[in-house]
């Protein structure tokens, strides 16, 4: 009889290894329906369950948070913000605005230009937009004597006795005496300053909180000070030699400042200002490129940065810098960049602003003496912007903002600048120091939100 054994274990080793290997077949579909994997070992297969996620342990990458982008709202030509890592830009302005009623003093402001703003023209206006929205009063730092002193309408400056000194003197000045507004003077017998608020062009200049007077005194000197219509108080100070500050409070609608003796005093302004709020000192100086800041002494502006601490420093010039055909001022950013390490270094923690000259027209004899914008004008801004880039600082374009080709054309026929097609006029001012304002105001807000949402 025949032995089958073998072959009957040969075959069901096929079998088996045929259905091993069904398992390995993709999946199959009869009619629409899905197959059953066909799974020998599944009896005998250890249970493996199915990971499952949790959304609520699930460790998921940290999400990627968007760059905060500034806007700048149609129609208003904002301020670009040059700052580097020290934050010379419009940081600690900002900041001192929104701490502006909590703060000791005031939160003050040395806006420093040339004939643009000669009379408080613009700033006038800015100051009374800022300390209507912040607090404040009073005009700020007066020259103890000014050449202006009758066509300046924000207050009313009375003086004598006084040997005066400006830094436009053709001879004679010194620049080592200079104060901040490029001044310096010396009393003869019966010097003395008087200001006088006013209430008819602008708001909060009729009353102040406190009148300061600034002078150096290297021996002793008495002052008598005399608020409204009072006796008078005689203060005897000695010196050493810095810079000093003798103030006086009260509801000060007029106050007097007299020389009784002095050794060997120079004296430079007085301020009225309010105890908070807004201060704004205007420091215009007819002629100048803004070069002249620079030959101011590092010591003397440190004395203010001490006695008379700003948070904004705004530097506008260019009328005096621009010409017809101009168009490499490298020499002029070469100084100016020096112009902004000088103010940095005096005044460590103030924001700077560069304010960019304005539009200003010429006689084009190729266009039968039409009336255009100085080419050099526009090539100046760009160097502007530049300098300021280059100085890490902020800078507004006063050109853009006026509205740019053919601007001062339109204001003079507003009745807004002067005929000479350079000047704005009172009421220029305080159309343009209107888009000033709302620029800071914006600048402040953006700032703000960015400040909010990168602490988020």
């Amino acid at each position: 009889m025949k032995n089958y054994i073998s072959a009957t274990f040969i075959l069901t080793l096929l079998v088996v290894g045929v259905l091993l290997g069904l398992y390995f077949l993709p999946p199959m579909k009869l009619d629409g329906r899905q197959l059953r994997k066909v799974d020998l070992l599944a009896d005998i297969r250890p249970d493996m369950e199915e990971a499952v996620s949790d959304s609520d342990t699930l460790v998921l990458p940290p999400p990627v948070k968007p760059i905060f982008i500034d806007t700048c709202r149609t129609g208003m030509t904002c301020i670009e913000d040059y700052s580097d890592s020290t934050m010379r830009g419009m940081k600690h302005f900002y900041e001192a605005l929104s701490s502006v009623h909590t703060m000791n003093r005031p939160v003050r402001i040395a806006y420093f230009g040339d004939s643009f703003i000669e009379a408080d023209i613009f700033t006038a206006d800015l100051r009374e937009k800022l300390q209507d929205k912040f607090g404040g009063c009073g005009v700020g730092y007066i020259p103890i004597t000014t050449s202006i002193s009758g066509f300046r309408p924000t207050v009313r400056h009375t003086f004598g006795g006084w040997n005066s000194h400006s830094g436009n003197d053709s001879i004679g000045f010194r620049k080592e005496l200079q104060d901040i507004s490029s001044h310096y003077f010396f009393p003869r017998e019966g010097a003395y300053v008087q200001l006088k608020g006013v209430d008819k062009y602008a708001s909060h200049l009729d009353i102040c909180e406190v009148s300061t007077l600034y002078f150096r005194n290297g021996g002793f000197a008495g002052i008598c000070s005399q608020i409204n219509k009072d006796a008078g108080e005689l203060h005897e100070e000695p010196g050493d030699g810095r810079l000093q500050a003798l103030s006086v409070e009260g509801r000060i609608g007029q106050v007097k400042w007299s020389v009784e003796q002095s050794d060997s005093a120079t004296f430079y302004g007085v301020a009225m200002d309010g105890k908070r709020g807004i201060t704004l000192d205007n420091f215009s100086v007819r002629g100048s490129s803004g070069l002249h800041l620079l030959g101011i002494p590092m010591s003397t502006l440190r004395d203010f940065h001490r006695l008379r601490t700003y948070d904004l420093i705004v530097i506008q010039y260019g009328l005096n810098v621009a010409t017809e055909r101009g168009v490499n001022y490298d020499h002029y950013k070469k100084g100016m960049l020096a112009v902004i390490a000088h103010l940095k270094e005096a005044f460590p923690e103030a924001s700077l602003l560069l304010v960019s000259v304005g539009d200003r027209e010429f006689k084009d004899e190729k266009r039968n003496d039409e009336l255009h914008t100085m080419p050099g004008v526009k090539n100046l801004i760009r160097y502007q912007q530049s300098i300021a880039a280059d100085g890490n600082i902020a800078f507004w374009n006063l050109y853009e903002a006026m509205g740019g080709e053919g601007s001062i054309v339109d204001m003079v026929d507003r009745k807004m600048a002067n005929l000479d097609y350079t000047h704005i006029n009172f009421k220029g001012g305080k159309h343009l120091s209107g888009l000033l304002f709302e620029t800071l105001m914006y600048g402040k807000e953006q700032y703000e939100k960015r400040k909010a949402y990168e602490a988020e």
